[in-house]
């Protein structure tokens, strides 16, 4: 079933943390969509940068909903927390994003309209959608290229600018309350890595995605390279660590013991075809391991609320 209220009625959700130079232009292109966000929810990850400083001059008036966390809860901390207050705020949508991620002025306008078309025609119930996400040179960003559903041309086929998909990240991600209500809120506990590929494998278990191939947005990050263990070193094996323990946790209590068994055997081959040093693989297994016992539940999602400022439709 299709959501009302078109994108007026969509709570952007920003997470940021000690990226004030970024934040600065997700904001901005934030405000200024060709149809703008009815609410953007601000969660300030506990920043040292001057961030909160920032925001406390109210860059843009009365248009910034501000959580300033007392200490790092990560990013599906911070997303849980945001999807939460833009539900308690009316959103029908939220429309998800980290601090580096800068879209083009119409992509909410493009990403709803999208969804709504994918819910319309779609042969299957369609329970997200996310943007066509790019590299700062134009090149398709790696690390955000979603997984494929099995049917993902059936829209192409049907004239649609649109591929079903089971995955996507939380860059530019548009999340319809109806799919969150079912779904509970993220993972808060996850802190980083596979918080928004496991929210997205739980909703495309109902139904697919949709990627919007006209909603566009830029990730800038340092450069353009998906992610996998083949990669671990010193320098990012905290990460890695936090992959490693929520993937396996997920796989093992949402999916069953074979593809636990088959992620955990599968990591460790990749670290050993990277060259991955003996300390370092053995800490990423570990923290498989951990994953065993680690089992977070879904956050309880907010009732809608009895009434919302004037323009904002429930």
């Amino acid at each position: 079933m299709s959501t009302p209220g078109g994108p007026s009625s969509v709570g952007a959700v920003i997470v940021t943390f000690n990226r004030l130079d970024k934040l600065q232009v997700v904001l901005d292109r934030v405000v200024h969509q060709t149809t703008p966000a009815g609410w953007i929810v601000l969660v300030d990850n506990a920043s040292t940068d001057g961030t909160a400083e920032y925001l406390a001059s109210d860059p843009f008036p009365g248009r910034l909903h501000v959580i300033s966390l007392p200490e790092n809860t990560g990013g599906s901390g911070g997303f849980s927390t945001g999807m939460a207050r833009a539900l308690e705020l009316g959103a029908e949508y939220v429309w998800l994003m980290d601090d580096d991620c800068y879209p083009e002025l119409d992509a909410l306008e493009q990403l709803v309209g999208g969804y709504e078309r994918a819910v319309e025609v779609a042969s299957s119930e369609i329970t997200f959608a996310c943007s066509l996400v790019k590299f700062r040179d134009g090149s398709a960003a790696e690390m955000n290229i979603p997984w494929p559903a099995w049917n993902w041309g059936e829209l192409v086929a049907k004239g649609e600018n649109l591929v079903t998909i089971r995955t996507c990240s939380f860059v530019s991600a548009l999340y319809p309350r109806s799919t969150i209500e079912r779904l509970g809120l993220p993972f808060s506990e996850y802190f980083i890595w596979f918080d928004d590929a496991a929210y997205a494998l739980l909703a495309s278990r109902i139904g697919p995605g949709v990627q919007v191939l006209d909603s566009v947005v830029s990730h800038d990050m340092a450069e353009n390279k998906a992610v996998n263990f083949t990669q671990v070193d010193d320098a990012n094996v905290w990460k890695f660590a936090y992959g490693a323990r929520n993937e396996a946790s997920f796989r093992l209590h949402h999916e069953g013991l074979f593809p636990f068994v088959k992620f955990f055997l599968r990591t460790l081959l990749e670290m050993r075809r990277g060259g991955v040093g003996r300390r370092l693989r053995f800490r990423i297994m570990r923290r498989m391991l951990a994953g065993i016992r680690f089992n977070p539940k879904p956050g309880a999602v907010p009732d809608r609320p009895r009434s919302v400022e004037a323009g904002h439709q429930v």
